[in-house]
C-alpha cells in the first residue's frame, strides 16, 4: 500500500451499490449480495488475513453497504458502526483474533465486527426476538471477549484481561477501541490511571468520532505516528533510558522530560502521556495505509506497556444522509429506505399516541415557565429523555454533563444545597451507576434531588443492559424517598408537579419507553397527596393492585374476569414509597385475594406490599397475596409485547392468576376442615 493523505472515495461505490434513482429498498437489500464478491468470500477473520492489501479498501466498502442494509431492516445502531468500518477492518486483519482480545465501547460500534466474524447470516436478525444482540455479548461469539450495552467498561476491562494474561503467562495482544463519547466517562480515566503505572502490554485505541480531541489529520501526521509506532525508534528510546539509568537521577529525569516533551509537541497526547500511556496519533481512522502499519508496529514492538493510539473518525462516515444528520444517525427505527438522500425516517409511519418522554418533557417545560428555580440535567441523553425539548426553551438551565452519571448526582444535589430545583433525566438502567452517589450524596443529606426514569420496565430491542429492571428494588430499599409511577400521561403530568413541590426530600418518578394511553392531559399537572393512591373500580373479593402502566391490563384483566363472574377492585397505587398503608390495609380486609403487578423485579414495590401486610397481620386472616413481577433472570431482547407475555405481566396473566387463587381453598377453611 502506497502513502496518502487522502481518504478512499467512496462515492463511485456507494452510486453503484444504491444507484442515482430511487428504488423500493427491499430490492436493494435482495440483490445487495451481488454486490459484496470480497465479503461473500469470507467466513472468518482467518480468511480475511489471506486478502492482499489492496484489497481491503473494498473490503472495507463491502462491510459498510452489508451495515447500512442490515439496519435498514432491523432499524438500530448506524452511525457510530459506519465510522469505525476501517478501524474494524484493519483490526481483525493485523491482530489474530479472537486469540487476541478487542473489547469494543461501546458495543453500538460493533455491527461490522459482528459481519467480520461468522455472523454476516445472521446480521438481518439484530435486535430481533432469538436474534443477534445489538451489543457485545459473550455468549454470542468467541470473538465477543466482553458484553457492552453501557459505557466506558473498556479499558478496566482490558486491562484485567492484560493482567491475567501475564498471571498465566501467554503473550496475545489485548485492545480497547473506546469510543463515541465513552471517554468522557470517570470510569476511563480511572482505568488509564491505574494501567498506566503498570508494565502489562495494553493497546487502548481512542476513536475520536467528534473531532472534539484533534483537529484534522494528514500525511505528516500519519508520518509522524508511523515513526513514533516503529520497532526501530522504540528500540532506540529504549536503549536511551537505559543509557540515562548510568547517569544521576536528575540527569536521567531531564532526558526523560525533554524526550517526552518534545514528541508531544509534534504529536499531542500529553494528557495520556501523563498517565503513564505511550501515545500514539492522531490517525485517519478511514485510510487503511496509515491505519495498517501503526498497528502492526504497535502488534509486534517488544518493549511493552500500555499504549494509546488516537484513531480520528467521522460518525457515519460513507453514507449521505447519516453524514449530513446532526446525530449522525446515532440510532433509528425500522425501517428506512436506504437510497433515499436525506436522512432516514420510518416507512409508512402510522399515526402514534405521544411518548411517555414527550409528555414528560412538556410537563417540565409547563413547570419551568412558572418556576425559575427548576433546572434539567442529563447525561449525553438529550434526545432520549426528552430534554432537547427543555433545551430549546430554556438552553441555560439544560445540562448535558456526558457520560458521567455519578458527577450528575452529586453535581445535582449541589445545585439542591442552592435552593435549585434540579431533575436529573436519565434511564432507569444508567441511574444503576450512580447508586452510590443517590446513596450517600443525595439521600443520606435529605438534599430534593428529583429523579426522572425513563425507560423503566422492558425496553425490546435493545435487550437486558439497557431493561430499567432493577430501579424500584434498589429504591424503595432508601430512606424517606419519595417514588412515583405514573399510569398515564395525565397522571406523569401531576407527578412533574408533585415533584417541583417536594423541597424537603429527594423523589423519583419512573415511565416506560414508548408511547402513552392517549388519556388527556391537563394544561398544567396538580400537586398529589403524598403516599395516597386511588380506586379505579370498586368490586369484590379479589383486588388488583397496580404500580405504573400495567393498570391498562388491570383494566382488561377485569373485564375478562366479568365472564366468570368476578368484578375485582382495582388500585392505582401511585406511589411505590411511601405506600398508601390505609388503602392497602382496607383492602386486605375486604377482598380475599390481593394481587400486585409491577414493571420491575424481584424485591419492588410488592415486596414492600407483602412486608406491610405480613407485619400488620393482614395475611394471618388468610388473604391470598400474589405478586406479579418481573422474572428473576435477565430477559433477551425482543418486541416489549412479546417480553411482558413472557414475564407473566399480561391481563392473561392476570385473569390466570386470579382464577388459581380464586379455586384454592383459604388458609382458614384448610383450619376448620382438618381433624
Amino acid at each position: 500500500m502506497t502513502a496518502s493523505n487522502q481518504t478512499p472515495n467512496h462515492e463511485p461505490f456507494r452510486d453503484a451499490l444504491f444507484g442515482s434513482c430511487e428504488v423500493d429498498a427491499s430490492q436493494v437489500q435482495a440483490s445487495g449480495k451481488t454486490s459484496t464478491p470480497l465479503l461473500d468470500a469470507l467466513s472468518t477473520p482467518a480468511d480475511l488475513r489471506k486478502l492482499k492489501p489492496e484489497q481491503l479498501p473494498q473490503l472495507a466498502e463491502e462491510v459498510r453497504a452489508e451495515t447500512i442494509n442490515a439496519v435498514s431492516i432491523t432499524g438500530g445502531h448506524l452511525g457510530a458502526g459506519l465510522g469505525v468500518v476501517e478501524l474494524t477492518t484493519a483490526l481483525h486483519y493485523v491482530f489474530n483474533t479472537p486469540d487476541d482480545i478487542v473489547i469494543w465501547d461501546v458495543g453500538h460500534q460493533a455491527y461490522p465486527h459482528k459481519i467480520l466474524t461468522g455472523r454476516r447470516d445472521r446480521i438481518h436478525t439484530l435486535r430481533q426476538g432469538k436474534g443477534l444482540s445489538g451489543f457485545t455479548k459473550r455468549s454470542e461469539s468467541p470473538y465477543d471477549a466482553f458484553g457492552a450495552g453501557h459505557s466506558s467498561t473498556s479499558i478496566s476491562a482490558a486491562f484485567g484481561y492484560a493482567v491475567g494474561r501475564d498471571f498465566n503467562g501467554k503473550k496475545n495482544n489485548v485492545i480497547a477501541v473506546i469510543g463515541d463519547g465513552s471517554i468522557s466517562a470517570g470510569m476511563a480515566y480511572e482505568a488509564m490511571n491505574n494501567a498506566g503505572a503498570s508494565e502489562s502490554r495494553l493497546i487502548v485505541i481512542l476513536n475520536d468520532n467528534d473531532m472534539s480531541i484533534a483537529p484534522p489529520t494528514g500525511a505528516m501526521s500519519a508520518y509522524l505516528s508511523r515513526i513514533v509506532s516503529s520497532k526501530e525508534y522504540r528500540g532506540i528510546r529504549h536503549i536511551a533510558k537505559e543509557f540515562a539509568a548510568l547517569f544521576p537521577r536528575r540527569i536521567k529525569e531531564a532526558a526523560r522530560k525533554a524526550e517526552h516533551y518534545a514528541r508531544g509537541l509534534v504529536t499531542g497526547g500529553t494528557l495520556f502521556e501523563e498517565m503513564g500511556f505511550y501515545y500514539i496519533g492522531p490517525i485517519d481512522g478511514h485510510n487503511l495505509e496509515h491505519l495498517i502499519p501503526v498497528l502492526e508496529n504497535v502488534r509486534d514492538d517488544p518493549q511493552g506497556g500500555p499504549v494509546l493510539i488516537h484513531v480520528v473518525t467521522q460518525k457515519g462516515h460513507g453514507y449521505a444522509p447519516a453524514e449530513s444528520a446532526a446525530d449522525k444517525l446515532h440510532a433509528v427505527q425500522p425501517k428506512f429506505n436506504i437510497v433515499k438522500t436525506e436522512a432516514p425516517k420510518p416507512e409508512s409511519p402510522k399515526p402514534t399516541l405521544p411518548t411517555y418522554t414527550k409528555a414528560f418533557a412538556e410537563a417540565l417545560i409547563q413547570e419551568a415557565e412558572r418556576d425559575p428555580k427548576i433546572v434539567a440535567i442529563t447525561a449525553a441523553m438529550p434526545s432520549g429523555t426528552g430534554l432537547d425539548l427543555f433545551g430549546k426553551k430554556f438552553p441555560d438551565r439544560t445540562f448535558d454533563v456526558g457520560i458521567a452519571e455519578q458527577h450528575a448526582v452529586t453535581f445535582a444535589a449541589g445545585l439542591a444545597c442552592e435552593g435549585i430545583k434540579p431533575f436529573v433525566t436519565i434511564y432507569s438502567t444508567f441511574l444503576q451507576r450512580a447508586y452510590d452517589q443517590l446513596v450517600h450524596d443525595v439521600v443520606l443529606q435529605h438534599l430534593p434531588v428529583r429523579f426522572i426514569l425513563d425507560r423503566a420496565g422492558l425496553v425490546g430491542a435493545d435487550g437486558a443492559t439497557h431493561a430499567g429492571a432493577f430501579d424500584l428494588a434498589y429504591l424503595c430499599c432508601l430512606p424517606d424517598i419519595v417514588i412515583m409511577a405514573p399510569s398515564d400521561e395525565a397522571e406523569l403530568t401531576h407527578m412533574v408537579a408533585t415533584a417541583v413541590n417536594l423541597n424537603d426530600r429527594p423523589s423519583a418518578i419512573r415511565f416506560p419507553r414508548g408511547e402513552g394511553t392517549g388519556a388527556p392531559r391537563p394544561g398544567r399537572g396538580e400537586a398529589l397527596p403524598i403516599g395516597k393512591g386511588r380506586m379505579i373500580q370498586e368490586g369484590a373479593k379479589v383486588a388488583l393492585i397496580s404500580l405504573g402502566t400495567r393498570l391498562t391490563e388491570c383494566r382488561r384483566a377485569a373485564e375478562a374476569l366479568e365472564a366468570h363472574g368476578i368484578t375485582p377492585s382495582i388500585a392505582d397505587m401511585r406511589f411505590a414509597k411511601p405506600l398508601d398503608r390505609d388503602l392497602l390495609t382496607r383492602l386486605a380486609s375486604t377482598h380475599e385475594v390481593l394481587i400486585t403487578i409491577e414493571e420491575g423485579s424481584i424485591g419492588g414495590f410488592g415486596s414492600h406490599v407483602a412486608t406491610h401486610l405480613a407485619n400488620s397481620g393482614a395475611l394471618d386472616r388468610g388473604v391470598k397475596l400474589r405478586c406479579l413481577t418481573l422474572p428473576d433472570r435477565f430477559q433477551d431482547h425482543d418486541a416489549p409485547a412479546k417480553q411482558y407475555e413472557e414475564a407473566n405481566l399480561t391481563a392473561r396473566a392476570l385473569v390466570e392468576k386470579v382464577l388459581e387463587c380464586v379455586a384454592m381453598p383459604t388458609a382458614n377453611a384448610e383450619t376448620k376442615a382438618a381433624p
